[in-house]
Order: structure tokens, then C-alpha cells, then sequence
């Protein structure tokens, strides 16, 4: 595949994501926490030209270094059409449930409510990949500062139904945290075992934790497994409780973590 994901750390904690299509050497970039990380890791790749910036939602920490990324006068500037009030200048506005054309591959918009109203996630089928902003996380997903937990569930079960292949693109590492949360609501004991250990090979190497697939979410992440018997039992719920109410509980003890 002539496709290309390059991951990039920005201020503390924060990922930022480059597309490439290495046959054109057209490029996109998913968020802007921070320019000069981002402009160093382009300058390093001449045989790209970023062309296209996603915004996820509105967040500082996802657009504050747009100002400072070079040749910001070429690129075409992406967000929710919901939002555009409140994100800077956009030059295309997008809407959940359309399909737009990104270095030449498909890219389809997803709702991504509960961390913020509005916010969207780009999810590219042809790479098998989904970038998810601050709404899935590896392994947990965003804290909810304007939406719902009704409105994040339903979040959590679009992202349950993509391929379990597709790989998650998140714009935090919270990945060891949000684990050592997740295992006290019955994950998959294997797949914790293994996870925990890859865990530390990638922190000795200071590798990114984001990429997962879905399928090793739905392992792992208690928000995609709120409708499981154990992970009902682990709470102390009966049975019959809605998924709803299972993830919002998981949600609040994960406030207070």
C-alpha cells in the first residue's frame, strides 16, 4: 500500500498523526497540539508536502499550533461544520456521515460526541485506520466535558463496529494509565498479560502506545465491553443493567481513579 501513518509527540502527551501518500507525496495532517515537533518531522520527510490539516474538535491542546506549522498558507483546513464557530478558520466543513477524498483515499466522518458536542473522528478504510481525537483512547476513552454518557456509549459502539483490524489513532498517550483502570473491570487475561508486557518494551524505547486495533480494544477497553456479563459483575450491577448505565458507572469511578 502506498500509504504512510507517521505518529508524532506534541507538548506532554499529545499525538499528532501525518497521513502520506508516498506514491503522490501528498500528505495530511490529523490535529495541531504543537508546530515545531510537527514542522521537524515533515522538514525530515522531503518527499512529502502536507496539503491537508483534520481538525477532531476544538480543544487548545489540537489546535494550537496551527498558527505555527510552515506554509499554513497551503493547506486546506478541515472540521465539523457544528463547530466551525468555535475552531479556527476552516475551509471545508464536514458533517457526520459524509465521505471525503484525502491524498487520494477515501476518508469517511464519524460522530465522536461525549468529550466535547461536535466532535469527529476520520476514519480511512483503506488503511485500516480510524483517528479518534479524545473520544476512543488507547484503552479508555475521553473524559466528558460536554457530552453525555448516553452520547459517548453511542461513540464507543460506532467505533465496536468497525473491522476488528482497524488500527486506533487517539490523540493522548494514556495508554498505561487508562490499563491499569481497565483491569479492574475483567478484561481479557491474556490479552492484559500480553499488553502489559509490550507496554514496557515500549516505553523502554520510547515508542508510540497508540495504533491498537479495535479487536484488541474489545479485549481490553471497558467502554467497548459495557455490555458483558463479567464486566457487569465486576461493578457489583445486576445483570439487567443497560449497557448505558454500565458505561456511565465505569465513566465516573474512572473520575475519581
Amino acid at each position: 500500500m502506498a500509504y504512510e501513518i507517521i505518529t508524532i509527540r506534541c507538548l506532554d502527551d499529545n499525538y499528532a498523526f501525518v497521513v502520506a501518500n508516498t506514491r503522490t507525496g501528498e500528505a495530511a495532517l490529523i490535529d495541531a497540539p504543537e508546530a515545531a515537533p510537527i514542522n521537524a518531522a515533515l522538514a525530515a520527510r522531503p518527499d512529502i508536502t502536507l496539503t491537508t490539516l483534520l481538525l477532531t474538535h476544538h480543544h487548545h491542546d489540537h489546535v494550537e499550533g496551527i498558527d505555527g506549522l510552515d506554509r499554513l498558507a497551503d493547506l486546506t483546513i478541515t472540521g465539523a461544520a457544528a463547530d466551525a464557530h468555535r475552531l479556527p478558520a476552516l475551509d471545508q466543513m464536514v458533517s457526520p456521515g459524509e465521505q471525503i477524498t484525502i491524498c487520494d483515499t477515501p476518508f469517511h466522518i464519524m460522530a465522536a460526541d461525549g468529550h466535547t458536542l461536535n466532535h469527529i473522528a476520520f476514519y480511512a478504510p483503506a488503511l485500516d485506520a480510524v483517528f479518534t481525537g479524545d473520544s476512543l483512547m488507547t484503552h479508555g476513552c475521553g473524559r466528558l466535558f460536554e457530552g453525555t454518557a448516553a452520547q459517548m456509549c453511542d461513540t464507543m459502539q460506532g467505533f465496536a463496529a468497525l473491522r476488528d483490524e482497524t488500527r486506533t489513532y487517539c490523540g493522548h498517550d494514556y495508554a498505561r494509565a487508562n490499563l491499569t483502570f481497565a483491569a479492574l473491570f475483567a478484561p481479557e487475561p491474556q490479552a492484559l498479560a500480553t499488553r502489559l508486557a509490550e507496554l514496557d518494551q515500549l516505553d523502554a524505547t520510547q515508542t508510540s502506545t497508540t495504533g491498537v486495533t479495535i479487536g484488541l480494544e474489545k479485549q481490553l477497553n471497558p467502554y467497548l465491553r459495557a455490555h458483558l456479563p463479567q464486566v457487569k459483575a465486576s461493578l457489583d450491577l445486576p445483570q439487567t443493567t443497560p449497557t448505558v448505565d454500565v458505561f456511565a458507572e465505569i465513566r465516573t469511578r474512572k473520575d475519581k481513579f
